[in-house]
C-alpha cells in the first residue's frame, strides 16, 4: 500500500488527556484499508494432453486450474517452433509466440503446416490486476502421415500417380509399365522406391507381392505404401462426384487377389455404390451396414491401432459416419476401390 499526498490530509492530530504525548489517529484509515479486497496471483494451469489434438492443420490445446478461481479475466498462451522432442530446452533459437485474451479454457491454432515436427506450449492466467506464472511447458508433435499409392499392387484396370487412383478401362497399369520400361526404370520405379524420396521410412513396404497380377478379376484394389503398425494414424479421402463406385478403408497385405475391400475378414472399407440409386455402406467379413447419412465430398479416416478402433468421418463437418471395433492381428495398409 502506498500513501497518496492527499492521504495524508485525512489524518487527524490527536492530544491525550494530560498532554503527555501526541498521536495520529489512524482509526478511519485502517477500518477503510481492512475493508480492501485484494486479487490474489492466479495458480498455475496444467496442460491436459490427452484433451489436446493435434489434427486438420491445427492444433487444440486444452489445459485446467488447479483450483477453481471466479476471478480469472483470461488467459495468454505462448507457443513456438522446435526441431526437438520432449521438454522445451532453455535455448531455443525460436521466439515465443503471444496470444492473447483467450477466455476459455482451450484454444485452436489453425493454418499450421504438418511435418514441421514439434512445438512448444505454455499457457498463464490473468486476472484484473496481476498474470500467474506459466505451466510447465509441453511439445505436441506435428507429424504428418504420409504415403503414396502402390502402383504394384493395383489391378490392371487401374491407373494410379502417387496420391490418386482412377479406372482405366484400357488397363492403366500394363500403359504405366511399358512407359516406365520405356523410360529406363523399369517396373520396380514405384513411389516406394523412387529416388525423389531421400529418406525411406521403415514402415514403407518394398513390393513383395507386386506384378499384375497382385489384385485381379472384380478386385479393382490398390494399397498403400506404409504401413499402420501402432499409434494413431489419420487421412483424408476426396473423390470425384462422378464416380459410380467406390471403396475407402484399411486392409492386411495378405489381401488375396480375388478379395473385394469388405467382402472378407482381412479388410474393413466404407462403400459408395452411384449406379442407379445411391448405396452407402460400411462393409466388413462381407456384411454391410447402410448408412443413412449424406455422402461428404471428403472422408476422413482414422485408425487407432491397438485400441481396434478405425472410424470413418465427414471430413468437413467431422460427423461420425461409422466405427469399426475390430482387433487387428497384423498390420494393416489404407486400401482402395474404384
Amino acid at each position: 500500500v502506498t500513501m497518496a499526498p492527499a492521504f495524508r490530509l485525512s489524518l487527524k492530530a490527536k492530544v491525550s488527556d494530560n498532554m503527555s504525548h501526541l498521536m495520529v489517529d489512524f482509526a478511519q484509515e485502517r477500518r477503510m484499508l481492512q475493508a480492501l479486497t485484494f486479487l490474489p496471483v492466479p495458480s498455475t494451469p496444467e496442460i491436459d494432453l490427452t484433451e489436446s489434438l493435434v489434427a486438420d492443420n491445427c492444433v487444440t490445446l486444452a489445459w485446467r486450474m488447479p483450483d477453481e478461481d471466479s476471478k480469472i479475466d483470461h488467459y495468454v498462451l505462448e507457443y513456438r517452433k522446435t526441431n526437438f522432442e520432449g521438454p522445451p530446452r532453455a535455448k531455443e533459437d525460436q521466439p515465443w509466440m503471444v496470444v492473447e485474451g483467450i477466455k476459455t479454457t482451450e484454444y485452436t491454432l489453425c493454418g499450421l503446416k504438418f511435418d514441421m515436427k514439434y512445438m512448444n506450449f505454455r499457457v498463464r492466467a490473468c486476472n484484473k490486476a496481476v498474470a500467474g506464472e506459466f505451466s510447465e511447458p509441453v511439445t505436441l508433435e506435428t507429424r504428418a502421415f504420409m504415403f503414396r499409392l502402390d502402383a504394384s499392387t493395383c489391378h490392371q484396370n487401374l491407373r494410379v500417380e502417387e496420391l490418386s487412383v482412377e479406372w482405366d478401362a484400357t488397363g492403366g497399369k500394363v500403359q504405366d509399365v511399358k512407359a516406365r520400361e520405356k523410360d529406363g526404370k523399369g517396373r520396380t520405379a514405384s513411389p516406394a522406391n523412387s529416388p525423389a524420396r531421400v529418406v525411406q521410412s521403415p514402415k514403407r513396404m518394398p513390393s513383395g507381392r507386386g506384378g499384375r497380377d497382385r489384385f485381379t478379376a472384380e478386385s479393382y484394389t490398390v494399397l498403400g505404401d506404409t504401413l499402420i503398425d501402432g499409434d494413431d494414424h489419420y487421412w483424408e479421402v476426396r473423390y470425384d462426384r462422378d464416380s459410380k463406385a467406390f471403396g475407402v478403408g484399411v486392409a492386411y497385405r495378405s489381401l488375396g487377389k480375388f478379395d473385394q475391400l469388405g467382402k472378407t475378414s482381412a479388410s474393413w472399407c466404407l462403400h459408395l455404390n452411384n449406379w442407379l440409386q445411391v448405396s452407402f455402406s460400411a462393409k466388413h467379413a462381407n456384411k454391410a451396414k447402410v448408412l443413412d447419412v449424406p455422402v461428404p465430398d471428403c472422408i476422413g479416416v482414422y485408425c487407432n491401432f491397438h485400441e481396434g478402433f478405425l472410424s470413418f468421418y465427414n471430413a468437413r463437418t467431422k460427423q461420425l459416419l461409422h466405427t469399426f471395433k475390430a482387433k487387428f492381428t497384423q498390420p494393416v495398409l489404407p486400401a482402395f476401390t474404384v
